[in-house]
């Protein structure tokens, strides 16, 4: 079975415009994402899904260099781009993420994956958030992909690819995956990446845990957090934005 982890990246960004090139640990951001998503024991592949627009030709050479596979697509019909990708790499099951977020924990993509049985057609660690938010991995078999992209016709369900599933649950055999067992809560740290107050939080964990040469398990990331608040402080004040507002990326 083939497990694609397929990245949703772009330039366009209305609060933080290049951030998923922006200089991370030595690196671009969607280096250390393309990296954490590698050492995910359950994915086959990683691919970037970025737009046909010329400002993303950066993009695409930067996943050239990091040798992941590209698919390119509309800007805004962010669905149709993933079951582009996802078609293209013969992808069995999609492991959905975003560029904005390194500091992505390969065990907990293996989590989710590992949640996304025979029975069941999509699993998330986002409808009940007890990760931080920055860990988000959403899986599902790329027949459930195909079947929300035939159903999901509202221009929400175009843009944010799995909205369909949040808005007709009921169509839908979901697994929600939490921090278990021992039923820890750290959601609320954010750790996603939309602003420069975010990507200074982000830098400075970086730095202080030498993130850049090896990534540490989140949990490590979360004692260092606990223990040194003013870093969670830089970006305490960013709402996150909700998936109803329109941020293609």
């Amino acid at each position: 079975m083939r497990s694609v982890a397929i990245i949703q990246a772009r330039m366009g960004s209305t609060r933080l415009p290049g951030k998923v090139l922006a200089e991370l640990g030595g690196a671009t951001m969607l280096a250390q994402v393309v990296r954490r998503l590698r050492d995910a024991h359950r994915i086959t592949e990683v691919v970037v899904a970025t737009t046909i627009g010329a400002d993303d030709d950066a993009v695409v050479r930067e996943a050239g260099r990091l040798g992941a596979g590209v698919h390119r697509g509309s800007a805004g019909d962010v669905l149709a781009r993933f079951v582009g990708a996802a078609r293209s790499y013969r992808a069995d099951v999609v492991a959905r993420v975003t560029a904005d977020c390194p500091l992505l924990d390969a065990g907990v993509v293996d989590q989710v994956l590992g949640a996304l049985t025979a029975g069941v057609d999509y699993a998330s660690n986002t409808h009940v958030r007890t990760y931080p938010r920055g860990l988000d991995v959403e899986a599902l078999h790329r027949d459930t992909l195909e079947r929300i992209a035939r159903l999901g016709t509202t221009p929400a369900a175009r843009e944010h690819v799995t909205a369909f599933v949040m808005e007709q649950p009921a169509l839908f055999r979901i697994a929600q995956v939490t921090a278990e067992p021992d039923g820890r809560d750290d959601s609320d740290l954010r750790w996603t990446v939309d602003t420069a107050d975010d990507l200074a939080m982000v830098r400075g964990l970086y730095a202080e845990l030498g993130l850049g040469s090896a990534a540490r398990p989140y949990r490590d990331v979360v004692a260092a957090v606990r223990a040194c608040p003013e870093l969670a402080r830089i970006n305490a004040h960013v709402a996150q934005k909700p998936w109803q507002v329109s941020d293609v990326a």
